[in-house]
This record gives C-alpha cells, structure tokens and sequence, in this order.
C-alpha cells in the first residue's frame, strides 16, 4: 500500500494538467483482447422476452423486528459466479414446506425489467438454525444447500434474481417469497464494468435480527462487528421501507436504475462484485469503471486495483456517495470460501483531518487507507449526509452539452442522502462541475462538490458526489423513490440522463 503523500506525487507526477474539454481520444483497455470481445451482447439480451412476474407478491417479516422474512428466506455461497461453475443455494422454511426458485436475470427487457432464465424445483424445505453470535458478534450460517445451481455458459453477465417461494401457506391458497441475489461475471473486454456495492449491502444487513457492523454494543463506528455473506439479506434497514426488496441486498433501490438505463440504450456492460475487484485484471481490460450508489466499504486492495486502472488509461465513473471510505479487510469464511467475512478496519483519507478525526472518535483501528479524494477528485466529509439540489456550476463544461442547464440551474433532491466534498485543490486540472449545500436533518448545512479530473493516459475522473444519482436516470419494475432527510430525488429527469450520455460516450470512445 503506498503512503498517502506518495499516492498524491504519483498522481500529480502522471496527471494531465489540461482541460478535460479536449479529451476525445480511444482508449487501449481491451484492445489486446478484441477477439474476447461482443460489444453487441447486451443488445442481443435485451431482445428477449422479460418477464411479467418476477417481483416479490406476499412477504411476512418477523413481528419482533421487522428485518427477516422467516417463512422463507436463503443465501448464496458466493457473491459472484461465472459461467461454468456452481453455486450453492440455501434456503430456510419455517415451517418445513415444498417451494421453488425462480431465476430471473436483471435488465431492460423492453421495460419490463427482468428475465426468467430457469426454475428449480420443486424442493422440500425445512427450518435451518439461526447461529449463535460468534467472536465480533459474527453471525455465519452452515446451511444445507437447497441445490447446486452450475451458471449456463449462455448466461450473460449481471445480476440475477432468484425468488424464492412457497407453495402454498397455512390456509392452503396463499404463498410466501424472497429473494437471494448473485452476480454472473466474466472475463471479456466491455466498454463498461459496473461494479456492484455488495460490501456495502452486506455491513448495513441486519440478519437475523440487528446485527450489522452498525450495531455493536461498543459503538456504531469502530472496528468491533464482523460480519459475514453466509446469511439472508435482510429487508433494509436504512430508508428505504420497501420489504418486497427483502433479500436482494441494495440492488433493487440503489443500483438497479442505473443498469436498467443502461441496458435500455445498449451499453456494452459487464458486471461484478466488490470482490472481484480486488486484482485488477478484468478492468483493465474495459474502457471505463462505474461505482454506484452506494459503495462505502472498499478492501485495500480494491483501492490499489482501481489506481493501477486509472494509471493505465481506465475511466473511473463514481456515480456513488459515501464512497472509498472504510478500508474493509475481507478474510475466508470458516470452511475457506474466499472473501466471506469482512469488517470495518480503519478510515480512508491518509492523515487529512476527516481521517483523523474517524481515528479520534472510533478508533484505534488496525488499518488507515490513502487519502481517497486523490482518487475519487473528492472527499468524505462530516457530517457525510443530508439533502439536497444538484446545483449546475460549469455550464460550459462538456458534461452539460445538450441539457440547456445554465450556472444555478438545480435539479431538485438529487444530493443524498450521502455526498463527497472538500476536493483537494493540488489536482492539476481538476474541475468543479457542480456545488451546492446539503442540510443535515433538515437542518444542518453542509458543502458538497461533483468533480471531475484528468487521467494521466487521455482518461478522465468524475465523480457526480451523490448516492441518488441512478434515481434520476430511470424507474423500472421493483424499484421505488427514497427519501432521507426530509429531502428526496423526484424520478428521471432529462438533463441527468444526457449529463451520463455524454459523460459514459466520452468514456468508451
């Protein structure tokens, strides 16, 4: 890991000082590997049949908490699979009673948001034991698997769905469901790799019943709660009151209209997981990098995996909030499954005063990450969330082409309900595109900045500073509109979905 003073020189010593506004030239991610590549595999899947059914109908969460869904409710054995190999699904009923799965993979599907790619099943449930709280309050199941699902090798990357329900109900005629979620990846160039939050999604899960690296009786903010992927994915526990999303993680809120939009105008995309990025191989074979929603907890060895891909050329998109702000050690689970368990193991930011002051008020902790504002063009600050309007502050900038927004011009609730801010000054060419002020409940203002900065090989750094972004672009099936801080985003919006045209076009051009 390098120091955060040597992190910036390197960066100062490769940046680019010029203007961003001349950047329009290809880039050479990928092009070792072009017989790899199908630019029109995205196309070609949108061109099949969605499905009308594949959203959660009848959902019961546990009275005493309102977190799990125990009539049924499981987990994968891995967070992301490739075609070709297995993954484990395990499921819990209670009581024991026959269901099925469905798996859907996520999409456009013209407009109809999903495809059904195959059903298992039927199968006989039975109740599998909640564990009891482990060292650091770890909860990891050992379930039995339901079945061993091996990824068709006509399964295109993305992120799948898979529903799980019951037969039937106590009365006979009624049904109970959930959802488990994976992610098919690959290996092949892409224009796009749009990187999951899933480290994220697993330190907010709150299985089985408030235990999430927020929850320990130590404190919410220090190093004390590990946390384990081998557990459901509880209803989410933050602000968005949505149970038909239980058991599918962030996705459905927080990332899912980004992909959808995306799908929808054909982009060459590829997905993974936070997990699979940290080595950098498979992104430094596309053209650009997508962080989105909100992607909190990176391992150190995903930040140094994204340096080297901006250092070669790689366009780094974060349409995120909160982003690169935890260092989030990622350790096997307890039968040797890779990257399994994790933790919150220090602060992002080097020795810049928000780092610090994390150390101060949470620590001690084992680790402390570079200054991620190098990388990102922007900072965590305190207080990190709130609400409010993305306010237009470059309108001669390229990023504004085509949307008619003038220096002002706002787009109501599109900041939220985390932000970045505090860019560091000594970027050569770093760019403020757009600024504004949050209000912390409603009431406690802060300062929030969208950036963008040259790469060192004709690439470029933006970073739209706002976990709500993907709320502006699209609102497909299962997905419904957040709100935090007495603030919220109003759905798509014009002038958002053309800023990412001509930010994702420059990117893979």
């Amino acid at each position: 890991m390098q120091e955060p003073d040597q992190e910036r020189r390197n960066l100062l010593k490769g940046a680019v000082a010029a203007s961003l506004a001349s950047l329009a030239g290809s880039l050479s991610p990928g092009e070792a590997s072009a017989s790899k590549a199908d630019p029109n595999l995205i196309r070609r899947e949108n061109q099949k049949a969605g499905s009308s059914d594949w959203q959660l109908t009848r959902v019961q969460l546990d009275k005493r908490d309102g977190f799990r869904s125990p009539k049924i409710e499981g987990y994968c054995s891995r967070q992301s699979v490739a075609a070709g190999e297995p993954i484990d699904i395990m499921v819990s009923t209670r009581p024991a009673q026959e269901f099925k799965i469905e798996v859907f993979r996520t999409g456009y599907y013209d407009g109809r948001g999903a495809r059904l790619m195959k059903t298992l099943g039927p199968f006989q449930g039975k109740p599998q034991p909640v564990p009891q709280p482990g060292h650091k309050n770890l909860h990891e199941c050992h379930w039995d698997a339901a079945v061993t699902l091996t990824i068709p090798d006509d399964w295109p990357s993305g992120v799948y769905l898979g529903r799980l329900s019951t037969l039937k109900d106590k009365t006979g005629y009624g049904y109970w469901q959930s959802y488990v979620v994976f992610i098919v990846k690959d290996d092949r160039p892409a224009d796009i790799l749009f990187q999951c939050s899933d480290n994220t999604w697993q330190a907010y899960n709150n299985w089985p019943s408030n235990y999430s690296v927020y929850t320990h009786p130590k404190g919410n903010q220090g190093p004390w709660a590990d946390v384990s992927f081998d557990r459901p994915y509880a209803k989410y526990a933050q602000i968005y009151e949505n149970p038909q999303s239980v058991g599918s993680g962030e996705w459905l809120c927080f990332e899912f209209p980004f992909a959808y939009w995306l799908e929808k105008h054909g982009y060459d995309v590829t997905y993974c997981s936070n997990s699979d990025m940290l080595t950098p191989e498979h992104g430094l074979k596309c053209k650009s990098f997508l962080s989105v929603g909100h992607d909190e907890y990176w391992d150190i060895r995903h930040y140094e995996s994204v340096v080297k891909m901006r250092d070669a050329g790689v366009n780094l998109l974060f349409f995120s909030g909160n982003s690169v702000c935890w260092v989030t050690p990622m350790t096997p689970s307890s039968d040797g499954r890779p990257n399994r368990i994790m933790f919150r193991g220090g602060p992002y930011g080097g020795t810049y005063k928000y780092a610090e002051a994390r150390e101060r008020d949470n620590g001690p902790f084992p680790h402390r990450g570079p200054d991620e504002g190098y990388l990102m063009g922007a900072r965590n600050v305190d207080p990190v969330n709130g609400g409010g309007d993305w306010v237009c502050e470059l309108p001669e900038h390229w990023i504004f082409e085509n949307t008619g927004m003038k220096k002002g011009d706002a787009i109501p609730g599109l900041i939220g309900w985390e932000y970045h801010g505090d860019p560091p000054a000594d970027i050569p060419g770093l760019e403020v595109v757009a600024k504004g002020t949050a209000l912390q409940g409603g009431v406690n203002p802060q300062q929030w900045t969208a950036t963008i900065y040259p790469g060192p090989k004709n690439n470029f750094v933006f970073n739209a500073s706002t976990i709500f972004w993907c709320q502006d672009l699209s609102s497909p099936p299962g997905h419904m509109l957040p709100w935090s801080h007495w603030s919220r985003p109003h759905g798509p919006d014009e002038r958002v979905q053309q800023i990412t045209h001509n930010i994702m076009r420059r990117a893979i051009s």
